[in-house]
């Protein structure tokens, strides 16, 4: 006979029932081949006793182990382990415990190599370079949780937390077109736009409207890489064009127009990612005129709209078409904090219902009650005080930052600094690498991250992307302490 006594262990400090905890052991050794089939199991009293637990527990587990089909109960004879339950094939136990955790499937999938990503874990002790993101610590969480708690708290809300509509929630979809109309002087109705949970979604669902094998979008030499992805995704073919002070350089998408067919420009129009330029008046109207002549769609990705220091920013592209060319997409992720997947895609209501269409097979519907917490985060003025206080911070933080780059590495460095955005476009001195600066960063203590994502070989421009926002005052000290270490170790390698 098994030793129940000393093989069964319960946890009675675990909120999972003891009937359970007993039910899950006794699954785990017929499994495991220690229970066979057709085994016959302990009455109840036999083993309540056995385990010190009340015949209550055993009768329960029973009749989950026998509503599960592990066992069969045989009028007067017993509960017996079902006869007709097939072998489990596995590994052996010991390779079971050590392998399997973290290891290999045991079937065949499709990879795609355009979608890996290094995240490196952080080690302790260690500071990181980011290439642009909000200081989550800025984040209203008590205002926007005391909304959410309201909001959830109301007689009718369970109306809300049912199947919704394709496109968002339509409060949040009337209040943003109306702010966003007022803002960034757009003329949209809530038929124009769909609520996606973050820029990445409008990009994917224009991605995969657009695009087919073949099909030709421009971008820029230097571009938003998870752009690109959603773009190779589609097996589209990419041309680049130069990107100068001025953002992209549009004489050279009209003459590929010229030259043969495309399907879509793609520009970060406002603050181009990477380099933080803004792309000229003179440039947005002759894009403008060039997407109705050859008739292609414009992917307006206006992530950092909102942060623009020295004046108002221009508005964007979608402000002055009217033929229906601009796909307008952004969010509130950058100015609130990213774990709030809330955005936006603004376009024709035909091109907006097919991306509702397609939406409903990756994300049926966003939540509901986040939304509507946003919505009346718009509506009372909120959002716009946050982002009044984090510009007066974050325009502090990149004077700085840019001050001591200056100060102390004038030699290594050129930037220009930016005028909005929550990054600067860093280009290192060609006697140097980000390959050997990443190396000795590290001694410091230092992750200069994947900086192979921006410093594009086949171009040469030897940069990349350095946020300042999320950093306070000390913290951008400490960090430029620890990049000087850094540079200082490689000036002296090159006497």
């Amino acid at each position: 006979m098994i030793p129940y006594k000393t093989i069964i262990q319960f946890d009675r400090n675990s909120k999972q029932a003891l009937y359970l905890q007993l039910a899950n052991q006794f699954i785990i050794l017929i499994k495991d081949k220690k229970l066979l089939p057709s085994t016959k199991l302990p009455g109840s009293r036999t083993l309540a006793s056995l385990l010190e637990v009340h015949r209550k527990t055993v009768v329960a587990c029973y009749d989950e182990l026998l509503a599960q089909g592990w066992v069969e109960s045989i009028s007067k004879k017993g509960t017996f382990v079902h006869a007709d339950l097939p072998e489990l094939y596995q590994k052996e136990k010991q390779v079971l415990d050590d392998e399997f955790k973290s290891n290999s499937a045991g079937f065949q999938f499709y990879t795609d190599k355009k979608l890996e990503r290094k995240s490196p874990k952080l080690q302790e002790g260690f500071m990181s370079l980011n290439d642009g993101v909000s200081d989550v610590r800025l984040t209203p969480i008590i205002d926007l949780a005391r909304i959410y708690r309201r909001i959830s708290g109301r007689k009718l809300i369970y109306k809300e937390m049912s199947y919704g509509s394709l496109f968002g929630n339509e409060k949040l979809r009337k209040t943003l077109s109306e702010y966003l109309n007022k803002t960034r002087g757009l003329n949209t109705t809530i038929s124009n736009i769909l609520i996606t949970r973050g820029s990445q979604m409008g990009i994917h669902l224009s991605a995969k409207l657009l695009l087919q094998k073949e099909d030709v979008i421009i971008v820029g030499e230097t571009n938003y890489t998870s752009a690109d992805t959603s773009f190779l995704q589609q097996e589209a073919k990419l041309l680049r064009v130069p990107v100068d002070e001025n953002g992209l350089v549009i004489s050279k998408i009209e003459t590929i127009c010229k030259e043969q067919q495309i399907k879509a420009v793609y520009v970060t129009s406002h603050h181009h990612h990477p380099t933080t330029v803004t792309l000229s008046a003179e440039r947005r109207i002759h894009l403008l005129n060039l997407s109705k002549t050859y008739n292609f769609a414009i992917i307006e990705d206006d992530y950092d709209y909102d942060f623009n220091y020295q004046y108002s920013p221009i508005l964007p592209l979608a402000s002055h078409d009217t033929n229906g060319n601009v796909i307008y997409i952004g969010s509130v992720c950058k100015t609130v904090a990213p774990v709030f997947r809330v955005g936006y895609l603004i376009a024709s209501k035909e091109f907006v219902n097919e991306a509702a269409n397609q939406r409903r097979f990756i994300d049926r519907q966003g939540d509901a009650l986040l939304e509507l917490t946003f919505e009346e985060f718009i509506k009372n003025g909120d959002l716009d005080r946050h982002i009044k206080k984090v510009m007066k911070i974050y325009k502090q933080r990149r004077d700085l930052f840019c001050k001591l780059l200056i100060d102390n590495f004038s030699d290594v460095f050129q930037f220009e600094i930016p005028k909005g955005g929550m990054a600067v476009w860093v280009k290192l001195n060609k006697k140097y690498s980000w390959k050997k600066v990443t190396e000795i960063a590290k001694i410091n203590k230092l992750n200069i991250g994947d900086w192979q994502r921006y410093d594009n070989a086949k171009i040469g421009h030897n940069s990349i992307r350095i946020g300042f926002a999320a950093y306070d005052e000390k913290e951008i000290y400490e960090l430029m302490n620890r990049l000087f270490k850094t540079m200082k170790e490689i000036r002296n390698d090159n006497f």
